[in-house]
């Protein structure tokens, strides 16, 4: 590898024989033609990536391929949370095959979230598995949904409640590529990257507090702490791959926010980090209202997402609240429902979060109603 490739951070998800890397550098694009001719020999490259994406980023994925002698195909998609869908999904899947991409060529999923989730679906599925890398280009992406293994769309039902676990071969997470994100979608990224400090690493969330301001503007302090975050989420996926257990804690904010997703169309007016911000602030207030976490915490983790520029109450979200009972309906379709029963995830204080199960549906109304 040229030194002129080499990486900022490289954090290890051992994983066994499914065990790969997440290489953070700025120039993680440029660099993806030699380490993926040096990974797979011999393959051919299907780039799934959304319109958006390749306006800014396919060119530069294209010339390194190009520049190390890798032939590809590209599948440009829809930009939107509505690509998540089975119609999107047929859609990849074909052109994979119209491509004839055979089982050991590799598809790549160029975006944000929304692509690595289908893009790694169809890789799952297509000649019944193929092997995939990640190259996630939004914030959200590199420090949460690239890594980990979840892929999958969304249902009628609900969000995220069609799909696969499948790993991916590399993860590449170009810092350069942030430097486009508007304002509000670094934000909403931010969000997840937060949410690894309020799960189980306190000292983690003190060190975003303070170092903010330089994370934001793209110092030496954002690959930082992208990295952070990535060695915190693998730490729980190797020790629950498949989500029987803690795994559940990455939810953090997601039963609120996704149910939230739901009642606003998966549409632009509230993106998923800042359904995830404000989901997460829930929790802890909710938390606190049951009498098992200070009311002091969740002000403080309310003060510092809105210090990033994110929602954080129901009001913030734009044009008329939901109705409680279909926050409550897409709630009871939440992935972590188990027999009928909610389960959250709830908190004692700053990383400290734990799974509770059983909650009780009319408490949880009434808590949204009060809050409204």
């Amino acid at each position: 590898m040229s030194a002129n490739h080499t990486p900022l951070h490289t954090v290890h998800v051992p994983l066994g024989a499914r065990a790969y890397d997440i290489v953070i550098a700025p120039d993680a694009i440029e660099s993806a033609g030699d380490r993926l001719a040096a990974l797979f020999p011999g393959a051919r490259y299907g780039i799934v990536t959304d319109e958006n994406v390749a306006k800014a980023q396919l060119p530069r994925l294209a010339a390194s391929l190009d520049a190390a002698g890798l032939g590809h195909t590209e599948i440009v998609l829809p930009a939107g949370e509505a690509t998540k869908s089975w119609p999107q999904l047929q859609s990849v899947v074909d052109q994979i095959l119209g491509a004839r991409l055979e089982r050991n060529d590799i598809l790549i999923a160029l975006g944000g979230g929304v692509i690595g989730d289908l893009a790694g679906f169809a890789a799952s599925i297509a000649r019944r598995g193929m092997d995939f890398v990640q190259i996630p280009t939004s914030l959200l992406a590199q420090v949460d949904s690239s890594v980990g293994g979840k892929t999958g769309i969304n249902s009628v039902h609900g969000k995220n409640l069609v799909g696969a676990f499948h790993q991916p071969r590399l993860v590449l997470a170009d810092l350069t590529a942030l430097e486009t994100l508007s304002p509000r979608h670094f934000a909403a990224g931010y969000a997840e990257l937060a949410k690894y400090g309020l799960i189980d690493d306190e000292e983690l969330f003190f060190w975003l507090e303070a170092n903010y301001p330089q994370i934001e503007a793209g110092g030496p302090a954002r690959g930082e702490a992208i990295a952070r975050a990535c060695a915190a989420k693998a730490r729980v996926v190797v020790a629950d791959e498949k989500e029987a257990g803690n795994r559940a804690l990455l939810n953090l904010g997601h039963t609120f926010g996704h149910a939230l997703e739901k009642a606003t169309g998966y549409s632009d007016r509230l993106l998923h980090g800042e359904g995830v911000a404000i989901g997460m602030v829930l929790a802890y207030r909710f938390s606190a209202k049951l009498g098992l976490a200070p009311s002091q915490d969740a002000g403080r983790v309310e003060a510092h997402l809105k210090n990033a520029g994110l929602p954080t109450t129901l009001a913030d979200i734009p044009g008329d609240l939901p109705p409680t009972q279909m926050l409550m309906d897409a709630i009871a379709q939440d992935k972590k429902v188990s027999r009928g029963q909610l389960t959250f995830i709830l908190t004692r204080g700053i990383g400290k979060a734990f799974i509770e199960k059983k909650i009780d549906p009319e408490a949880v109304a009434t808590f949204l109603e009060d809050i409204r």
